[in-house]
This record gives structure tokens, sequence and C-alpha cells, in this order.
């Protein structure tokens, strides 16, 4: 055991995989707050570089585009409601509105705090406990893939105040375009109208791109001046004591629904976030403040998407199987 921890501390502080990290870090970060890329994207660009890497140095690298990406995402959310990827989708609801409140630097700093706690929370969960949460994982068959969407999709009828009709039928529309395209397994082609554009569904980023950025900038473009006067931010600014008192419950709740949810193979931080906003708010004494900005809704969103990537990692690591489309690209690079 002790030998085990010197070895591990003899890696950690070797100063070409800090530098490196660091290095990889300030990508990460880059990749993330460009709306529709992402850490898979990242993971890819940077796979090619890796193979003449150590090992160790490799897997460093990919990992860390694997977490800062997600959290980079939060950054665009926050501050021009376009989130750079899916995982920060949900930090828009509350993120910008306390943004255009003047506090920007508050939201980001709350969102640096949650996503540094789930990320080190799902870590050493991944580290105590990955054999038999991958048990767990491995158990999951369809009808329990089937029963967590529905989940999901009750989830939105709770995100947001007098919106459960409205949040019902944008999830279903949501599953209509999912289901464009041909059908995987028997190849029926499905809404494609004779458009074999569609052979493999809709692009991700187009869409990405036209729900959040077009949208966002059709808003902007008939209040500009509004805008600017309003968000505003100087520095990051951490959380203070009574915020911490406020969002302490519910980041080791979303802890907790991330870690679990980035196990299940081909689930992931997009899913984490929304039933982690959506819990936030369930368990909030002040849902009112949902939607307009409540800091327990982006501590919520972004404590759960980072908890999920240690938690993709369990089956990647234990049985082989990626959790998510980045610890595929991971499993790529160990297996090279």
């Amino acid at each position: 055991m002790i030998d085990a921890l010197q070895a591990m501390a003899s890696v950690l502080f070797d100063p070409y995989l800090v530098v490196l990290i660091f290095i990889t870090t300030v990508l990460g970060v880059m990749i993330g707050v460009l709306p529709g890329l992402g850490a898979t994207t990242g993971a890819a660009l940077l796979l090619p570089f890796t193979l003449t890497m150590q090992p160790v140095h490799a897997i460093a690298v990919l990992a860390t585009i694997y977490v800062s990406a997600p959290f980079a995402g939060s950054i665009t959310a926050i501050l021009i409601n376009t989130p750079g990827t899916s995982a920060a989708a949900a930090t828009t609801f509350d993120g910008y509105p306390l943004a255009q409140r003047g506090e920007a630097g508050r939201a980001l700093g709350i969102a640096v705090v949650s996503s540094t706690i789930g990320g080190v929370f799902s870590v050493i969960i991944l580290c105590i406990a990955a054999p038999m949460l991958a048990r767990v994982a491995y158990e999951f068959r369809p009808p329990e893939y089937f029963a967590l969407a529905l989940f999901g999709l009750s989830m939105l009828a709770s995100i947001s105040a007098g919106g459960t009709v409205r949040n019902l039928i944008g999830g279903v529309f949501g599953v209509w375009l999912a289901t464009i395209g041909a059908e995987p397994t028997t190849g029926i082609e499905r809404f494609m109208f004779g458009n074999y554009e569609l052979y493999e569904g809709l692009a991700f980023v187009p869409v990405f791109i036209g729900l959040f950025a077009m949208s966002e900038l059709l808003i902007q473009s008939n209040r500009v001046n509004q805008l600017a006067d309003k968000i505003t931010m100087k520095a990051v600014k951490l959380p203070s004591r009574e915020d911490y008192k406020r969002i302490w419950k519910t980041v080791l709740r979303s802890c907790g629904i991330g870690t679990f949810i980035g196990i299940l193979p081909a689930e992931g931080a997009t899913v984490a976030s929304m039933i982690g906003y959506a819990e936030a708010r369930r368990w909030s004494k002040n849902k009112d403040e949902f939607g307009k900005g409540a800091i327990e809704g982006i501590a919520g969103a972004e404590a759960a998407n980072n908890a999920a990537t240690g938690g993709a990692m369990v089956p990647t690591m234990v049985l082989g199987i990626p959790g998510s489309g980045t610890t595929a690209v991971i499993l790529v690079g160990l297996m090279v």
C-alpha cells in the first residue's frame, strides 16, 4: 500500500506531467467554450499526439481534456446563454439570468466550485468502488434503460414553474427529432422524406447551434445595448459562506446523481446535468427562483455533469465498455 502511494506521488509531482496537464487544461477550456465542440472532439484531436507519449502522460492528456471541456461549456452558457457543450445546457437556465443581474462573476464562481467538487467526488468513488459499481452497470439491460429514459423525460415536468405541459411537449419533440434517419437495427427509413442526407440522423452541431446560438443571436439583436450594460464581470467571484450554506446539499446530491448516471454506458453528462438540475429544483425551498437566477440550479447542473466524467470511467476501466463518447476515445488510446 505504501509503495503504491509513493509511486502515485512520484507520478503526480512529475514536473513534465504538471506542465502537460496545465497546457491540456487550457486547450480543453478553449475547446469547451466553442459551441458544438466538446470533450469527445478534443480527445479525438489530441489522440494522435498521445501515441508517442508514455502511457501515463497519454492518459493524463486525454483525461484532462475530458474533465476540463464540460466545465468550460458553462462559461458561454452563463455569459451569452449559449452552452459550449450539451452538458452545460441546464446551466443556462439560471446562469444566464444571474449574469443579466450583474452577477456573472458569482455565477462562474459557483460553477467552478461545483464542478471541482463533482469531479473530485467521482474520482474518489472511481478509486474506491469501481469493481462493485461496474457490476451494477453490467446488470443494466434494455428495460432498465427504458425506465431511465422515461424518468429523464418525466424530469422535464419539474424543470420550470408553470411550464409542465410546454416542457413535456418539448421533450416529445426532441425524441421525435432523435428518431429521424435510418433505424440502426433494421435500416428502416424514418421521417427522411426521400432526403438521404438524413440517413444518419440530424447532425449534432447544426442542431445545437440552431437551438442555442442562433436563437440567442436573434434575441440579443433587439437589445444589444441593454445586455451590454447588464452583463459585466471584473473577475470570478468564489461563493460566499451564505452561498455555501445554500448549495452544499444540492452539490452532494448532484454528485451522487452524476456519478451513478455516468457509470451507465451510453448515458453521460448531459443526462446527468438535466436530472441534477431537476432534482435541485424539486428539493429547493425556493422553487420560484429557478429560471430567474437560482444558484442551486447552477450548482446542481455543474456538479452532476462533472461527476459523470469520473463515473463514466468505471465501466471503461473495469469492463472495457465506454461510458461515453469521450471514454471511447480514451479506450482507443489505451489499446494502441
